[in-house]
């Protein structure tokens, strides 16, 4: 989910499907739109040589989708071991019951709710398959169930919603919380500067080779949008629609439902913080 924003450097093309990594290839989506960008992506992970695969982000409900995720896994020689999930927006989670029919795994999420198996997620787990190590990454603040999983063998992260390959994401009030989300950025800013992570895998939109400086631009450009929900405020907008108007206006108005999720998520840091 985008709020459209544009972010200097980022690819001019869209996502495509196909290798990223020795490690990460994509299966995109046939679900592109305004808030999803070219279509979600399904990233197949699995050690070169390796057997077994991982699926992150199965995506929509769209049984061709989901049999080609399978089929792009087993051209590879690879059988698909185990599905995970960075959150639980449809757009990412849908097919994910039908995928675990498809392929007999389980679904490993930080919801509940959407797992599939009597094992989670959590941030700080290692998950192994076949040689393949992804580390799992608390992501709060695009939702309240976003992870995020840190690739180190490639130096990547897969960042769900939290990082876009192409603008930036909403934050979704009332689940999302701006606060999270900004300890969030500042925690995958660490694996840039701390672990050696260069690229971003994100859930739409095409691969970013700047990973620092899409988690840069990101801080730089929440603490702008931030200055200018408070100073709209000032001058006499308080309803988040006003602010929108105000805020938004160089933004398509398609995306201002969503663009009033993030400013509600604003307002609240700014009162919670006793800014306004």
């Amino acid at each position: 989910m985008t709020d459209a924003a544009a972010l200097p450097g980022q690819p001019r093309g869209g996502a495509l499907s196909g290798p990223a990594t020795a490690r990460a290839v994509n299966v995109l989506a046939p679900n592109a739109s305004a808030m999803t960008l070219d279509g979600t992506n399904t990233w197949i992970l699995s050690e070169p040589g390796s057997a077994h695969a991982v699926v992150v982000d199965p995506g929509p409900l769209d049984e061709g989708h989901l049999r080609a995720v399978v089929d792009t896994a087993e051209r590879a020689g690879k059988r698909v071991a185990l599905t995970l999930l960075t959150h639980g927006h449809p757009d990412h989670s849908e097919g994910a019951a039908r995928f675990a029919e498809l392929t007999g795994t389980r679904v490993r999420a930080l919801d509940p709710a959407l797992r599939l198996g009597d094992e989670g997620l959590s941030g700080g787990d290692v998950v192994t398959v076949d040689g393949l190590e992804l580390r799992v990454v608390p992501a709060p603040g695009h939702t309240a169930d976003s992870l995020a999983f840190h690739l180190p063998a490639d130096g990547a992260v897969l960042t769900g919603d939290t990082v876009l390959g192409r603008g930036t994401t909403v934050v979704a009030h009332p689940d999302g919380r701006l606060g999270d989300y900004l300890d969030t950025l500042r925690r995958l800013r660490s694996l840039t500067v701390d672990d050696g992570v260069h690229t971003v895998l994100p859930g739409h939109g095409p691969v970013l080779e700047d990973a620092q400086g899409a988690v840069e631009y990101y801080l730089a450009h929440r603490a702008h949008r931030l200055a200018q929900v408070e100073t709209a405020v000032e001058n006499g907008h308080h309803s988040a629609s006003e602010v929108v108007a105000q805020v938004y206006a160089d933004v398509d108005r398609s995306l201002w439902p969503a663009a009033e999720l993030s400013v509600r998520a604003q307002l609240e840091y700014l009162r919670e913080h006793g800014l306004i």
